[in-house]
């Protein structure tokens, strides 16, 4: 029986419903961007891998204590009461992004988020080990020998020790650092922690070396909602189709009248070095980061070529329509979605600061005793019994005292003299008494109200003060 097709018939195909990508080896972008890319992620990686060991005022400068519910940055000092100002924080992330993105796309994505400057520095082991992207290329084909296990052991012992450290120094966000690190050397580091290191060392392995460009592509969210804030006039990254096209390979020594081209001369080298592996002269793609190597790029050739930079460039929509010239584009900055992201952001901050500033470091919380509504004193006095509840949420030891008002004759009693010494750091309850002359509290409940005034232990500025009201149940 023929296996041949009759005519007329489709012929069977074999559709694959998953392709493995191909490993991308970009070639190292030299320029002006890639030197801002390299001082953004040093910044970024001082504060990750060297803050933690700054001291301040005998502990570590910066702890999120997760066990003790404490947050510690610097000379702030933050309790689980005070996380409105860890959401105030997240706002003023959410609208920064929206704002500068609105402004200028995806610089967060080229030159500061952790996936970005993590593939970064793995790129950067590949090309100290193995060579730059012809001699990596070449290298994966060979077979396997002596020299290749030799480069591929070397390269690899590198990404551990930089994996294992960045987990280590990332669990030292969380403990302290000083202490954790000899633990873990000496093999008697806690269980938690050690978890936590070996988990983020062995996701920055996952994501910076193994799948790299693949997490920006399908996992990142930003990448999908990023179109809904652009618009005509943010800046990003753009190739002048009317001046590169018709593209095509030419010698140094031809003039672009004689050859009738564009200035791309279509060397591909805006591909080569670009982290995501997309042509920029496509147009804009949501894959794009932002990174800007497709620009030094670009630029070295047209500086080869003896032709003007800017065949890539950073643009607007509206720009390179001729919708208005490049040198207006910095007045389309104060346009409406701007000035409204801004305008949010600039609050947010502000809010934030002045909660910070003016936040209380002492909270007091009145707990009346439900276990004694009301009852008469040895003075004939009807008395109720309070609990206070006080949080010291600074570091510092504070002393703490109390009067009470609501009634022309009315006593507080049950407070240590010299007023209540409160811990840095604790919550401590102390039960008072309050009473008052039968004739002023009849039956039901009558509001009074609580002052307090409290100042460091070791200070000897005026006291600061704060209010709580209560209920007094008469008979």
């Amino acid at each position: 029986m023929s296996k041949e097709p009759q005519a007329g018939r489709p012929k069977e195909q074999v559709v694959q419903l998953y392709q493995s990508g191909k490993r991308i080896h970009p070639k190292l972008a030299k320029g002006r961007f890639a030197n801002w890319r390299i001082a953004a992620i040093l910044a970024t990686q001082f504060v990750f891998y060297v803050l933690p060991w700054f001291n301040w005022s005998g502990r570590q400068a910066v702890l999120f204590d997760i066990p003790e519910r404490h947050f510690y940055i610097f000379g702030l000092s933050l309790g689980m009461g005070d996380l409105i100002y860890l959401a105030g924080l997240l706002i003023i992330s959410a609208f920064g992004l929206f704002w500068w993105t609105t402004i200028a796309g995806r610089l967060w994505c080229g030159y500061a988020c952790p996936q970005t400057v993590y593939t970064e520095i793995m790129l950067w082991i590949d090309h100290f080990v193995e060579g730059d992207r012809n001699k990596r290329l070449k290298l994966d084909k060979e077979p396997w020998n002596a020299r290749k296990i030799r480069i591929k052991a070397t390269k690899y012992l590198l990404i551990f020790v930089v994996c294992a450290w960045t987990g280590i120094t990332f669990a030292g966000w969380f403990t302290p650092i000083r202490e954790f690190v000899p633990a873990v050397f000496a093999l008697s580091a806690g269980g938690g922690a050690l978890f936590a290191a070996a988990f983020y060392g062995f996701m920055t392995f996952l994501f910076a070396h193994i799948m790299r460009e693949q997490v920006c592509k399908y996992m990142c969210p930003y990448a999908r909602f990023q179109s809904a804030m652009f618009d005509h006039d943010t800046l990003v990254i753009s190739y002048d189709e009317e001046r590169g096209e018709p593209r095509g390979a030419r010698k140094k020594t031809a003039s672009r009248e004689d050859t009738h081209l564009g200035d791309c001369i279509n060397c591909t080298m805006c591909v080569q070095v670009c982290p995501v592996g997309i042509d920029i002269r496509d147009g804009l793609q949501y894959e794009c980061i932002g990174c800007a190597a497709c620009i030094d790029a670009c630029d070295e050739i047209m500086d080869k070529m003896d032709y003007p930079r800017g065949l890539i460039r950073y643009t607007t929509e509206s720009a390179l329509k001729h919708e208005y010239s490049e040198k207006d584009i910095k007045k389309r900055l104060l346009r409406p979605r701007v000035l409204g992201y801004g305008a949010v952001l600039f609050a947010a901050v502000a809010a934030l600061l002045f909660g910070i500033v003016t936040r209380e470091t002492l909270h007091v919380d009145i707990i009346k005793d439900r276990g004694v509504m009301v009852r008469e004193n040895n003075q004939g006095w009807l008395e109720n019994a309070y609990n206070l509840r006080i949080i010291n949420a600074s570091e510092k030891e504070q002393v703490l005292d109390a009067k009470v008002s609501g009634f022309d004759e009315i006593t507080l009693t049950g407070l240590p003299e010299g007023g209540i010494t409160v811990p840095g750091n604790e919550t401590i309850t102390v039960p008072v008494q309050v009473s008052t002359i039968p004739e002023y509290a009849d039956k039901g409940s009558h509001p009074i109200e609580f002052e307090f005034s409290y100042r460091y232990a070791d200070d000897n500025e005026a006291p600061r003060t704060l209010t709580e009201k209560a209920s007094f149940i008469g008979e």
